[in-house]
């Protein structure tokens, strides 16, 4: 019996020393790593937006509208030329926004080569950047869900709320319908503007009568876009956009005097049929389309998004809604951007 006691004796001792042993490393490692649960990782959400020469103010004003009415975990893809990105840079760095996530981003235009047909009406609708969005999987690698925001909007919600758009199975995007609003028919109407496909593309061309697509079809905005990197390139979206592009080359399929310009038509071809839909409030289109036209302040301020679409940019005059805009401007620290304004 003393001798089975004593064994159980030992055996306890042993028990209790190798636990020792075995849980300092535990404790050592937890004063060391962070622990946190799958579910507590903040995911980040990427945010694509364009600072072109001439309209800076424009990108820093979106940003700084996004970073003050979200505590989500933003990072932003500031895309540029090379001869632009150090004046961004310095812009961000030496203001309020110092403190945003930001990467830069160069675009080589090199790779449109080929791809653009020249047209003289409205030139700045040929600038490289706005073809950036075609190149998203390019330019973001690390992301699967992706952002993207022309630089003329501003936003006024939460962009967690954008960024949870679900996107139906086999869709890359999610865009807003240009029929989607009541409110936004009468603003359509009074400044003339196309919102069906008859407006963007020549269905006098054989090509374009062939897609099958009828002229009535309700149009979409790709201002912003709620990506999906995966789909996108399963489906060799940026190829598919080329090749439309290298087809306009040839064949003038649709030109810069029609509704969209030439950056709009080969995503309303390509994405035909197949993409989901972005809450309308989180897209009101068309200030920029008159120097006139106005909506109500009241829907204004429910608005989640504001975009100036359209000639008439809140930085330049005449313009509309320029004090939704300019709440969020940011003066140039080198002074080399100003706003244009009837007594500047």
């Amino acid at each position: 019996v003393n001798q089975i006691l004593l064994l159980l004796l030992v055996l306890t001792v042993c028990a209790i020393l190798y636990n020792k042993v075995h849980q300092v490393p535990l404790a050592l490692k937890n004063e060391t790593v962070d622990l946190e649960s799958p579910e507590e990782v903040e995911e980040e959400i990427a945010v694509v937006i364009c600072a072109a020469a001439g309209r800076m103010g424009a990108a820093v004003a979106a940003i700084s509208s996004i970073y003050s009415n979200t505590e989500a975990n933003v990072l932003f893809y500031i895309v540029g030329l090379k001869t632009t990105l150090p004046h961004i840079r310095k812009w961000i760095e030496n203001s309020k926004l110092k403190e945003i996530k930001f990467k830069v981003v160069e675009f080589n235009p090199m790779v449109l080569k080929g791809k653009i047909r020249q047209d003289a009406s409205r030139p700045e609708l040929l600038q490289p950047l706005n073809f950036v969005r075609f190149y998203l999987p390019l330019l973001i690698q690390k992301h699967e869900k992706v952002i993207y925001l022309d630089d003329d909007v501003i936003v006024q919600g939460d962009i967690q709320e954008l960024y949870d758009t679900k996107l139906a199975p086999g869709h890359a995007a999610a865009f807003s319908d240009d029929c989607d609003l009541p409110s936004t028919h009468e603003m359509v109407r009074s400044v003339g503007m196309q919102n069906t496909y008859m407006g963007f593309l020549d269905y006098r061309k054989q090509a374009v009568r062939d897609l099958g697509i009828s002229p009535s079809t309700c149009s979409f905005n790709p201002g912003v876009i709620v990506a999906n990197m995966t789909e996108w390139k399963r489906q060799r979206i940026t190829k598919q956009l080329e090749k439309w592009m290298q087809r306009n080359v040839e064949e003038n399929l649709y030109s810069s005097t029609l509704g969209g310009g030439v950056a709009t038509s080969p995503m309303l071809i390509v994405f035909h049929g197949k993409y989901s839909s972005i809450n309308p409030m989180w897209h009101i289109r068309h200030l920029g389309w008159s120097p006139d036209a106005r909506y109500s302040e009241q829907f204004l301020q429910e608005a989640k998004l504001l975009h100036w679409n359209g000639r008439y940019k809140p930085w330049d005059y005449p313009s509309v809604h320029t004090d939704l805009w300019e709440n969020w401007f940011i003066p140039d620290p080198s002074g080399k951007f100003k706003l244009t304004r009837p007594d500047s």
